[in-house]
């Protein structure tokens, strides 16, 4: 037997980590959300230049899933529900213009190129680390496309500029990690504008999904917890967004205007509760990242402060879908002493 072949062999009777296992359940059930959200949009997307955008992702989404059901179907590992035709309505009237369709596609490659680098420090079996590194690819891919298409539109959202530095300094008192008391603050450094501007625009694109959700949503109770989350998120944009103006920097605009007027549902309560607490564990590890790499304090704390805010409407979240049956359990640890105490 040729050393490739023995090599092949190999690598097939490895069985999955529970690293790989879990990333491979999390991408299914995304790019099965990622399907409806974009066969409705290729619907509606009436601009020749997004439209491609549009098309390009989904294509994407419908690849990964035929690979991963090949996978966990020789692993004899059940395929997850994920979400179906059943939970998207591609005749619903248009609920968002073009242009967020786009920036929404930007801010997707984003959050893919993130989770794909973590999911490929995690995999050790040679497939599945080459299925992670060609996924983080095509989200590169997907995010140069929308900020080539946004950047010829004179849509693409830049972040603010500053002045280049004249020398290299040190920093020589504490004072450059306290001083944010009184009127007289220390300038923001490029970093902590970078993580101000990301956290307004991450969550100006939640206000908005939030906004157009209960709109169009089904359930009382899921009506009430997107309208909390659409005030939280504005709420978290008012904070950060004084944060750099006080600190004459520009902060970027809200995209409130770019949801319509429509009361149609195009997809199911299920959908949207599932992608509205996916967008808060994004932005609880954005606030971890910007936690961790500010250097004045106040900003720190307000990241902090604003995650446990976040978690607890993320659990509110997850006790309205547990009530409706519409949270699929995960792959876990097996129950040792449930096995222990079944009748023999």
């Amino acid at each position: 037997m040729a050393v490739e072949d023995k090599k092949d062999m190999n690598e097939h009777n490895i069985r999955l980590t529970a690293s790989e296992m879990g990333f491979l359940w999390t991408q299914f059930e995304n790019d099965t959300l990622a399907i409806c959200v974009l066969k409705y949009f290729a619907n509606k997307c009436e601009d020749k230049e997004i439209l491609p955008v549009v098309e390009f992702a989904l294509d994407l989404s419908q690849k990964h899933i035929q690979i991963i059901t090949e996978i966990f179907a020789n692993e004899k590992i059940p395929i997850p529900a994920g979400f179906s035709d059943e939970d998207v309505n591609v005749n619903a009237p248009k609920l968002f213009t073009d242009t967020f369709m786009l920036l929404y596609l930007q801010s997707m490659g984003t959050i893919g190129m993130t989770a794909a680098s973590i999911a490929i420090s995690c995999s050790s079996r040679e497939d599945i680390s080459k299925l992670f590194q060609e996924i983080l690819i095509e989200a590169k891919d997907l995010h140069d496309m929308a900020r080539k298409t946004a950047l010829a539109k004179g849509i693409y959202i830049r972040p603010p500029y500053i002045s280049n530095p004249d020398k290299v300094q040190f920093i020589t008192k504490q004072r450059f990690l306290f001083d944010f008391v009184g009127k007289s603050k220390r300038p923001l450094t490029a970093i902590e504008i970078t993580h101000l501007f990301i956290n307004v625009q991450t969550n100006s694109m939640g206000k908005a999904l939030m906004m157009a959700f209960a709109q169009v949503c089904k359930g009382e109770d899921v009506k009430q917890f997107f309208t909390e989350g659409k005030n939280i998120a504005n709420k978290h944009i008012k904070k950060f967004s004084s944060t750099l103006t006080n600190g004459d920097i520009p902060a970027p605009m809200s995209w409130d205007s770019h949801v319509l007027d429509s009361t149609v549902a195009p997809f199911s309560d299920k959908l949207m509760m599932f992608h509205t607490t996916g967008m808060i564990a994004v932005g609880i590890g954005n606030y971890g990242a910007a936690a961790g790499t500010c250097e004045r304090m106040d900003l720190s704390a307000l990241y902090t402060r604003l995650s446990a805010e976040i978690a607890l409407f993320a659990e509110d979240g997850a006790n309205i879908m547990i009530k409706h049956g519409w949270l699929e359990e995960p792959p876990q640890a097996d129950d040792r002493q449930a096995l222990v105490n079944q009748p023999k």
